[in-house]
């Protein structure tokens, strides 16, 4: 699908971003204001950074204990939200840090999109969407709230399958690249969003009800696949466009796979391969031999190997979908047929 473009997901100098407002507020200590740790567990956000937007761009406390110990007062803590907003929205911390100090006529203006960072160990995004940076900000924080706010809104202003492409994929890319690159460290990070982005495209709700004699399209991983978030992502935009679907998920094996044709007799079967190791060009051959209907109007599904594991091995008579939106126009013109 689209190729991974972004911004750092976290360096010391921009750190993690914060939690949505909401959460309960701790009590204030007997000297009035709250201790930089009491501040980072309320937001989410690291305590580090805290003392680097403080340090960097004055986005600090008014006061300190002694003249040395900082202590966050309600004002202090509005100007973190909204550093948090508008860092989770892909503004950079230099810029968003700005906006927060030249006062609340900036509250409601439009991130600019953000440069491309050279800081060491950055992930480079590129010409990201903003949502998409912001995304990945979130996700590394593992804020959920704001994760699930930022797909509903992609969602929303996009709708599919652009999100998917411009936003869902690249973040996930980023993510994955990161934890592959630095052992285990996170993919929790990963899971999260894979998580989060899965519940989303399942909210994604029918614009109708599927027309009668509507093409049918079955979709299952090939045996041993794990990743299903690309078929989620055709699911539901094909559910959205009011075409059936039959959606098996992740690691079928093959001779259920076979089975679950016969009996549902679709007219099109996606068989999802992330890697060389999963795409069984023998599944593929059975599946599109699988005949039914009365003599002499016998018909065939249509199989579509998608995924990068066909890549320089698609079985011959099968079609090979380049992306999501690919996929859907080839499905949704089988009817024609």
């Amino acid at each position: 699908m689209a190729d991974p473009v972004t911004a750092p997901l976290a360096d010391s100098a921009t750190g993690p971003a914060c939690h949505r407002a909401g959460g309960r507020p701790p009590r204030n200590p007997a000297g009035g204001g709250l201790t930089t740790g009491a501040v980072a567990r309320l937001l989410g956000v690291a305590p580090t950074t805290l003392r680097s937007w403080d340090r960097r761009y004055g986005i600090g406390p008014a006061a300190r204990e002694d003249g040395r110990h900082r202590r966050w007062t309600g004002a202090d803590i509005a100007a973190l939200r909204h550093m948090c907003r508008l860092t989770s929205a892909g503004l950079p911390p230099a810029e968003a840090a700005r906006a927060v100090l030249a006062g609340p006529s900036s509250a409601t203006a439009a991130p600019r999109p953000a440069r491309t960072s050279r800081a060491p160990g950055a992930l480079p995004l590129g010409s990201a969407r903003r949502e998409c940076r912001g995304l990945a900000r979130a996700a590394l924080r593992l804020d959920a709230p704001a994760m699930e706010e930022l797909l509903t809104e992609v969602l929303d202003r996009y709708g599919l399958p652009a999100a998917w492409d411009e936003v869902m994929v690249p973040a996930l890319h980023a993510v994955g690249h990161k934890w592959e690159t630095a052992g285990e460290r996170y993919i929790e990070v990963e899971h999260l969003l894979s998580w989060h982005v899965s519940g989303a495209l399942r909210g994604v709700p029918a614009a109708r009800p599927p027309a009668p004699g509507a093409v049918l399209s079955l979709l299952a991983c090939a045996p041993g696949e794990t990743h299903t978030l690309a078929l989620e992502a055709l699911a539901a935009t094909l559910t959205h466009h009011g075409l059936p679907v039959r959606m098996f998920g992740a690691a079928l094996p093959a001779e259920v796979l076979e089975e679950a044709v016969r009996r549902t007799g679709p007219d099109a079967v996606v068989l999802w391969a992330q890697s060389h190791g999963t795409a069984s060009r023998a599944t593929a051959a059975r599946v599109g031999a699988i005949e039914w209907g009365v003599r002499g109007a016998r018909r065939r599904p249509v199989v579509f190997a998608a995924g990068p594991g066909w890549a320089g091995r698609q079985p011959p008579g099968t079609r090979h979908p380049r992306s999501l939106a690919d996929a859907v126009d080839a499905l949704a013109t089988l009817g024609a047929r």
